[in-house]
């Protein structure tokens, strides 16, 4: 029986936190850093597995924050932030590994967004008392930024080799 973490995951999950980081550190507008980032974690729940996406999504918005990406005033966010980045790709790794291929991933990627966003989204509502700028940060475009980076992992990921 074996048992720990296998040298293909550690590397795979490592390439695809490298490249979720490049892509903060060049601080690109946020209408690109955001579908970015919810690319690489969904390619990375489709073609490393579950815990790759779940562990990118809950280091993303720590990085975010030290880089400046995300500003000062929504530290009290990043455990909703990284709540929600675990659930997409929680739901994103389920439905594909429970349903047909295409499907799976469409399903998934539907799903995450929406529950990203209403975990989120419920966080600014109901827990946190952040300005009306920055709390609308947190809402919408975080369901845009979800799917647009899902619907392009999954045309991506049909030109990745099967894992």
């Amino acid at each position: 029986m074996r048992t720990g973490i296998s040298v293909r995951f550690l590397t795979r999950t490592a390439l695809f936190l490298a490249l979720t980081l490049a892509l903060q550190g060049l601080r690109l507008p946020t209408f690109l850093t955001g579908p970015g980032v919810n690319l690489f974690l969904a390619l990375a729940t489709f073609w490393v597995g579950l815990g790759s996406g779940v562990l990118i999504g809950l280091l993303t918005p720590w990085v975010a924050l030290l880089l400046g990406i995300l500003p000062a005033p929504l530290a009290p966010a990043i455990p909703f932030i990284m709540l929600g980045n675990a659930v997409y790709a929680l739901l994103i790794g389920l439905f594909f590994r429970y349903l047909p291929a295409k499907g799976g991933q469409v399903a998934g990627v539907v799903t995450g967004a929406t529950a990203k966003f209403l975990v989120i989204g419920g966080a600014v509502t109901y827990i946190l008392a952040l300005p009306p700028p920055l709390s609308g940060a947190l809402l919408l475009p975080q369901l845009y930024n979800a799917l647009l980076g899902g619907g392009a992992a999954i045309i991506i990921g049909t030109f990745l080799p099967k894992p």
